[in-house]
């Protein structure tokens, strides 16, 4: 069975969008391929998959071979078709100041502009932005060599086991990372994706083919690993280019493993210092004290690669791509420009005071943005606008924290249930429900009942085949059909309901039978806990206002709602009859179209009448040119990717009739 769609994932099947499709493909025990062009490959293998070079509005072919085809079809064209549903946060659009985009790349300076600069300096790609300005700390490990032996055919067999071993040492010590409770989540994505090539069937069967051939283990691994890398360089995409360091960075530890010798490590180095490096590898620098290092400087990288992501992920100044860097080995100073790519070694007096004036104004710059943070914005009359996070899994959650999020405005729980092969139980999602009520206490977090269609589909519930599922069986609608399904989720909701600040809204509702069916389904579930004797609490019950049907009945519902939710995305493609995913009218889905706005002044007109609370949780509620004529429409909660949500404060604390108040 095989199925063709547009690749609709932000900047393709690059790294870790490449491991979610690949860990999917996993969870199906059918042999899966992707099809390109006239390229076939194995789904399941990372570095396949992302050698295949697959690009965001590519044309693709899923093959599926086995008893669990058509469900493996399903998710996995679901995935590719929308990236955004669930399995993949934080890689589905980022907007430019998300930790993974990637500024412009200035590369390498003409001659009259490198002549321009100080003595002792350089210029290569500014891979995050900021200045620093500290002491130089070389990261220069021994390079492992091939060693080139040749081996008799009866020592062929111990050496393949002595592979075996190391591939799975390495494994196992990227594994024992990903548990560990002090890797930053904004890295742990990375991490994983390093595992995934560490445990890719490609590398391991080329290694071994080597030593097969009589070739020593260590040769072999850089043997393979360079063949791939290779493979990676030659791609036409930076993202793709980039991930031939990670293959290297992988080689090497599966050598040092063979070797039985541990890296050179950045356990020693100084606070406020400057890490200058040839290369580093993402494994090295993910496990490093980031808080300790000022800036990075390496000869190798460019802005797309996990260095640089990393860097960008955690605040710290990166130049990158500068080739050899040798000559700064032995520099006492170095100050860094991470938003032009300059590099300065021993800058003199002039140059250290720019730099010392640059860094006062970037932490005054900082600051002026990171205050915002407990700050509680309110209007005049003193009604407080909650600044909300939306978030999809509990891996989120610090994230959200550190940018001062009042509460969760949308918790999307479609992940919980498409990461797993079989429907997630009532324990399980009464655990996650808990947690992230705790996590945000006093604040309220919004949870929003399972949003799926069959542009979404998960395991355990068949999809009809519709010809276009944005208007067919999903949301409320597929929950109403389903009870087995959804009443466990009900149940565990009003369990943890016992926290006292969880509220739960209905999606994709049009028309009032739906409400009062999904309050009927509720007092069902607390009598049947009630009878068992199961500690239960109560919640508010709104309505996510995305169909056109909903706001023109918003009087209604509101009658019947404790709270609405516009949710801007679906309600402007809904509003505007425009496929958000087709770019052939891409124009038409705009937010500031007068229709969508009248709908979005609608819905809030009829909320504030009836005395309820009226939030916005699309991608919108973020945006500063529209959060003023929000407000002014009576909206009193906006939800956003946590990135937005000191930038939100600050616009909102800036409004004419509005104070901001600490908090």
């Amino acid at each position: 069975m095989e199925r063709s769609t547009i690749v609709r994932v932000h900047d393709g099947l690059h790294a870790r969008p490449a491991t979610r499709f690949v860990n999917l493909a996993k969870s199906f025990e059918s042999d899966i391929e992707l099809i390109k062009a006239d390229k076939t490959v194995n789904a399941k293998s990372s570095v396949k998959l992302m050698l295949l070079g697959v690009k965001e509005n590519d044309e693709i072919t899923v093959r599926a071979t086995g008893a669990d085809a058509i469900e493996a079809i399903e998710a996995l064209i679901g995935y590719l078709e929308n990236p955004n549903s669930g399995l993949s946060p934080d890689d589905g659009g980022a907007p430019s100041d998300q930790p993974d985009a990637a500024p412009a790349q200035s590369g390498s300076a003409p001659a009259a502009a490198r002549a321009a600069l100080p003595a002792g300096s350089h210029r290569g790609v500014a891979a995050s932005e900021g200045v620093a300005m500290g002491p130089c700390f070389g990261f220069f490990p021994p390079e492992i060599a091939r060693e080139n032996r040749i081996l008799p055919a009866d020592a062929i067999s111990a050496e393949l086991e002595r592979l075996n071993l190391a591939f799975s040492t390495v494994q196992d010590r990227m594994r024992q990372a990903l548990e560990a409770t002090d890797l930053a989540e904004s890295d742990r994505g990375i991490v994983a994706a390093l595992k995934d090539i560490a445990n890719d069937d490609e590398l391991t069967a080329a290694a071994a083919k080597i030593v097969r051939d009589g070739v020593d283990a260590v040769s072999a691994v850089i043997g393979a690993t360079s063949t791939i890398a290779s493979d990676f360089a030659r791609l036409d995409d930076p993202y793709l280019n980039a991930r031939a360091d990670d293959v290297h960075a992988v080689g090497r530890q599966i050598c040092l493993a063979l070797l039985g010798e541990n890296d050179v490590d950045l356990d020693d180095i100084a606070e406020g210092s400057i890490l200058v490096a040839d290369d580093i590898g993402a494994w090295d620098l993910a496990r490093a004290p980031l808080k300790r290092i000022a800036g990075i400087v390496c000869g190798h990288g460019g802005a797309t690669s996990h260095v640089a992501i990393i860097a960008r992920a955690h605040g710290i100044p990166a130049v990158l791509g500068l080739g050899s860097v040798k000559d700064l080995e032995h520099a006492g100073m170095i100050a860094l420009d991470g938003s032009t790519g300059d590099v300065i070694a021993d800058p003199d007096t002039g140059t250290a005071e720019k730099f010392r004036q640059k860094l006062e104004s970037a932490r005054a710059e900082k600051l002026s943005l990171e205050v915002y943070k407990d700050i509680v914005p309110r209007r005049a009359d003193g009604k407080i606008i909650e600044i909300a996070a939306n978030l999809g899994s509990l891996e989120e959650i610090e994230a959200a924290q550190q940018a001062g999020a009042m509460g969760v405005g949308l918790f999307r729980t479609e992940l919980l249930f498409m990461r797993h092969i079989h429907l997630p139980s009532e324990d399980l999602q009464a655990e996650t429900y808990a947690t992230l009520a705790k996590a945000f206490a006093p604040y309220p977090v919004i949870v929003r009942t399972l949003d799926i269609g069959g542009d979404k589909p998960i395991s355990g519930i068949d999809f009809p085949d519709e010809e276009n599922p944005f208007l067919g069986w999903r949301g409320i609608r597929m929950c109403l059909d389903r009870v087995d399904i959804f009443k466990p989720q009900l149940r565990a909701l009003l369990r943890a309901a016992v926290h006292g600040n969880v509220k739960v809204m209905l999606p994709m509702v049009a028309d009032i039978g739906e409400l009062r069916a999904a309050r009927q389904l509720i007092e069902e579930c607390r009598t049947e806990l009630a009878t068992e004797g199961v500690a239960h609490g109560s919640f508010d019950l709104g309505v996510m206002i995305e169909t056109p049907a909903a706001v023109l009945i918003a009087p209604m519902l509101a009658r019947e709602s404790a709270f609405f939710s516009i949710g801007t995305n679906d309600l402007t493609q809904y509003v505007m009859a425009a496929d958000r995913l087709n770019p052939t009218v891409a124009k038409l889905n705009d937010v500031t179209h007068p229709a969508v706005m009248a709908a979005i002044e609608m819905t809030a007109r009829a909320a504030v009448e009836a005395g309820i609370m009226v939030g916005m949780c699309g991608e919108a509620a973020g945006r500063p040119d529209l959060i003023p004529a929000f407000i002014d429409m009576g909206l009193t909660e906006l939800s956003m990717s946590p990135a937005s949500i000191q930038r939100a404060k600050k616009c909102v604390s800036g409004l004419p009739a509005i104070r901001a108040d600490a908090g």
